[in-house]
């Protein structure tokens, strides 16, 4: 089981928090606010109140144990940057922090970031696209100029085949996966949904209302097939 410390939890902390411990990881959770550390207490592993930015604290915690640290005390940026200094001192594996500006970012990475995380520009870009596309549901950029993209099956592909549409020569995307929802009855006798996620799907396969494809391709090219209704 993976182990990890959420530093700082604010909104983003304690969701990262949350989501961690919902994949069944080990969480060691630390907030200088009392009732932030309560309110995490109720699911993480272990929730310690106390100031990051004292070393002698910092090593008390064991924090030097966890796989990944994740520091998410952006808003603060002199504690962000001694905390994730502190933590490539003390020797932890690996360290993923929260910055709230570019130049924040690159002095993170410069004091021992693995990883820095942008949070609202992040959201913002995201929330941005949902509202140019909204069938497409999510969005990675996996290089520059490159992304992988969730999107909603366009109802003129409804009935049609992945050959007869010719989707990867029309459009220049390659579709990785086709993700169908099927209803199923329950022990209680509700409906729900079962995924099926189908890796590189068949040429002959029947595009069905509510299908969502995952294709990877070109921003350019994804545009194009953003438009098609």
């Amino acid at each position: 089981m993976r182990q990890f410390a959420v530093i700082g939890l604010g909104r983003f902390g304690y969701s990262v928090a949350k989501t961690l411990c919902d994949s069944d990881c080990e969480v060691l959770a630390i907030d200088l606010n009392e009732e932030n550390v309560r309110a995490a207490s109720t699911f993480v592993t272990e929730a310690i109140q106390l100031d990051a930015t004292d070393e002698m604290s910092l090593r008390s915690t064991g924090v030097l144990n966890v796989d990944v640290a994740v520091v998410s005390v952006g808003d603060e940026m002199l504690s962000s940057i001694l905390i994730t200094l502190l933590l490539r001192e003390i020797g932890v594996k690996q360290i993923v922090s929260k910055a709230v500006s570019h130049q924040h970012g690159k002095i993170l990475q410069k004091v021992g970031a693995d990883k820095v995380v942008f949070p609202e520009r992040d959201m913002g870009v995201r929330i941005a696209n949902s509202l140019i596309s909204p069938n497409v549901l999510e969005k990675i950029d996996v290089s520059k100029g490159h992304s992988i993209v969730e999107i909603v099956v366009p109802r003129s592909f409804i009935g049609r085949t992945l050959r007869e549409l010719g989707v990867r020569k029309k459009y220049g995307v390659n579709i990785i996966a086709l993700k169908r929802l099927t209803p199923e009855i329950n022990e209680e006798g509700e409906i729900d949904h079962l995924e099926e996620f189908n890796i590189t799907p068949d040429p002959e396969t029947v595009f069905e209302d509510g299908d969502y494809l995952v294709v990877i391709a070109p921003e350019s090219n994804i545009l194009n097939l953003r438009k098609i209704s």
